[in-house]
């Protein structure tokens, strides 16, 4: 899709969890639309896969585990000494390494989940704040799930992390305001590898629980990003943007 807008010209974002999917395809529309990306991802072979379709002059590229603490004050540090400033943090990055009930999963799933999805996204807000945001301003995109805000089958503490990741969107909304705006995106099921569990074999019969009649794509999440990381939402922060193809107005997951 021909992006004509340029509503990131000389705006620096990160983008966590951006080697595939929806981070790529975020990352990907922040660029197409002006701006330059801090991208990371856990195996160095997709970074530089990535970088290499973003463009070595728009994009940064930093390896490592999103909830490594050290690992997130490298790629801040990157991303001022590469680009001078950073404008959008778009925090991607989520795990569920357990597919069945709440009760069966593993303690150490649980808590690996937790500190990705919760603790790893307020990190990097944290961190990004402090180092760069206070100062200048800036605008914070999470992305959650739906599983956050309905009960759902397989990924159910996963849901649990993302209403939390919900609620943590409101709360930072206030104590950074005025000068970030926080919101986030609460995607259904998006055709990524991530969410092949839930779609594998059956994608029709899926499809067919959506009004719009399709699975979502990373592009579709990519355009709701870009809109609340942009100035066009400027009086917009607290929110979630469901992207959902009306999966939720019928009240399931």
């Amino acid at each position: 899709m021909a992006i004509s807008a340029v509503r990131f010209d000389g705006q620096v974002a990160i983008v966590t969890g951006a080697t595939r999917g929806i981070g790529l395809a975020i990352a990907q529309r922040l660029v197409d639309e002006g701006g330059r990306v801090v991208i990371t991802g856990r195996k160095s072979a997709g970074i530089t896969q990535a970088v290499a379709q973003l463009g070595a002059d728009r994009c940064l590229g930093v390896a490592g585990a999103s909830d490594d603490t050290e690992h997130q004050d490298d790629v801040l540090a990157q991303a001022l000494t590469t680009f001078g400033r950073l404008d959008v943090l778009v925090n991607n990055t989520g795990v569920n390494p357990h597919f069945g009930t709440v009760l069966d999963m593993p303690e150490d799933a649980k808590r690996k989940t937790a500190d990705v999805n919760i603790f790893g996204t307020l990190s990097w807000i944290t961190k990004a704040y402090q180092v760069h945001m206070h100062r200048h301003g800036g605008a914070i995109v999470n992305v959650a799930s739906v599983a956050g805000i309905l009960p759902a089958g397989g990924i159910g503490f996963y849901g649990v992390t993302k209403a939390a990741v919900i609620q943590l969107t409101r709360q930072l909304a206030v104590e950074l305001a005025p000068s970030v705006r926080v919101n986030a995106v609460a995607p259904a099921v998006i055709r990524t590898r991530f969410a092949e569990a839930l779609f594998a074999g059956k994608e029709a019969q899926v499809a067919a629980d959506y009004p719009l009649g399709r699975l979502g794509e990373p592009e579709d999440v990519a355009a709701a990003v870009a809109f609340l990381a942009s100035a066009d939402a400027g009086w917009m922060t607290g929110q979630t943007l469901t992207v959902d193809g009306g999966l939720t107005l019928g009240g399931g997951v």
